[in-house]
């Protein structure tokens, strides 16, 4: 689901570098030069390349009006590609060798060099006659805080976007906002050094901080955990964003939970799922040592609600659903400005949500990082244990 959705999984990324003065410009040409190209005609197994938000099939970028909205670039990773099934290359590749063999009575087997040309040929064969699948997602670049929203969690298409958008913006490239990396543009003044001193990693690599830091996001959902059960549930807006400062609102975590549990014969993972009333299994889960990885939050605001699945150790929000967008219209609307306003009132919807997300991480990292930590979790995981 791309951006417009109500609910769209997604992950975030922060600039690195300084872009052009005459960004909007700039960003034109660059997108225009890496444009997607069609490989419909063609053999290519694969084709990557932007595309506009609003027409996946337009990539000329004329301008800044094609993909500028106020502060917010938007734009999609398109990619195209052909798939072959294996048993079927294998099939053609085994028809291919005995037609060789056939014709070579002198020879009892393929030789190697023209084993690989015949699957080369298989497969350019085959590739000619399949279409390519296409796939988009979308991409919301915030120039007012060099934040770039990518609408997917998928592995490899991550991968290529982050690969593409260096190849495309020359001088820039992303760094994922992970836990640790979101906690530190939040912990400002008295949060600020003691998040420096809990840092685990002992290099600046962006897989050394996640994976060292793992802590962050699995000690965030133990305590929301525990604030579900025996807490409020209330907080308040503390970080920027669309929604007033000292505004309330309530977090809790129900329907689903992933655990982790590590033993010497390996790691296993355990999914508790359903409506949670005394989360009573999952306390036994963490009674006996292990961690949640994931859990399903919800971010309630007056009669607004929010709900997402949070990945911990990467802080990737799947199924991010938003409050749906709700625009007055008439037979006399115009269809580029309805979109343009439905743009405009997703992104405030979602920005939000984040909001709320930040002030309730905000919220644990002021506990978290306090001294008596220690303590406050053994007291936690003793009213676990007892319900």
């Amino acid at each position: 689901m791309g951006i417009f959705s109500n609910s769209v999984s997604i992950c975030q990324f922060c600039i690195v570098g300084t872009p052009p003065k005459d960004l909007p410009e700039w960003a034109a040409t660059s997108l225009a030069r890496q444009g997607f190209r069609s490989i419909e005609e063609g053999c290519e197994e694969q084709s990557i390349g932007w595309v506009q938000i609003d027409d996946p099939e337009l990539s000329d970028f004329a301008g800044p009006h094609t993909f500028q909205y106020d502060h917010y670039l938007a734009f999609s990773l398109r990619r195209d590609q052909r798939k072959l099934p294996a048993t079927m290359v294998k099939a053609y590749r085994k028809r291919a060798e005995q037609e060789f063999l056939a014709a070579h009575p002198d020879l009892r087997r393929v030789p190697k060099q023209k084993r690989e040309d015949l699957a080369d040929a298989v497969r350019g064969m085959l590739l000619a006659r399949t279409l390519p699948v296409p796939a988009v997602c979308d991409v919301v670049w915030d120039t007012r805080n060099q934040l770039v929203t990518l609408a997917s969690l998928n592995g490899k298409v991550i991968e290529l976007f982050v690969d593409l958008f260096k190849q495309t913006f020359d001088g820039l490239k992303l760094t994922p906002l992970h836990p640790y990396a979101r906690a530190g543009r939040i912990a400002s003044g008295p949060l600020e050094e003691p998040l420096r001193q809990a840092n685990r990693s002992t290099s600046e690599a962006v897989l050394d901080l996640i994976e060292a830091n793992n802590w962050l996001g699995r000690d965030f959902l133990f305590w929301l955990t525990h604030e579900t059960l025996h807490g409020s549930g209330d907080f308040s807006v503390s970080q920027p964003g669309p929604a007033l400062a000292g505004e309330g609102f309530v977090a809790y975590i129900n329907d689903r939970l992933q655990l982790l549990a590590t033993s010497e014969s390996g790691q296993q993972k355990v999914t508790v799922s359903g409506p949670q009333q005394d989360f009573s299994e999952v306390r036994t889960a963490l009674h006996d040592g292990k961690e949640i990885l994931e859990a399903v939050i919800y971010l309630e605001k007056q009669e607004q609600v929010w709900k997402t699945a949070l990945k911990g150790d990467l802080f990737h929000f799947s199924s991010f659903k938003a409050p749906p967008v709700t625009l007055e219209k008439d037979e006399l609307t115009d269809p580029a400005m309805e979109r343009q306003a439905v743009f405009f009132e997703r992104m405030g919807l979602l920005e939000e949500g984040l909001q709320l997300f930040d002030s309730l991480l905000e919220s644990f990292l002021k506990i978290r990082l306090a001294g008596d930590w220690p303590a406050r979790e053994q007291q936690i995981r003793k009213w676990m244990s007892e319900g």
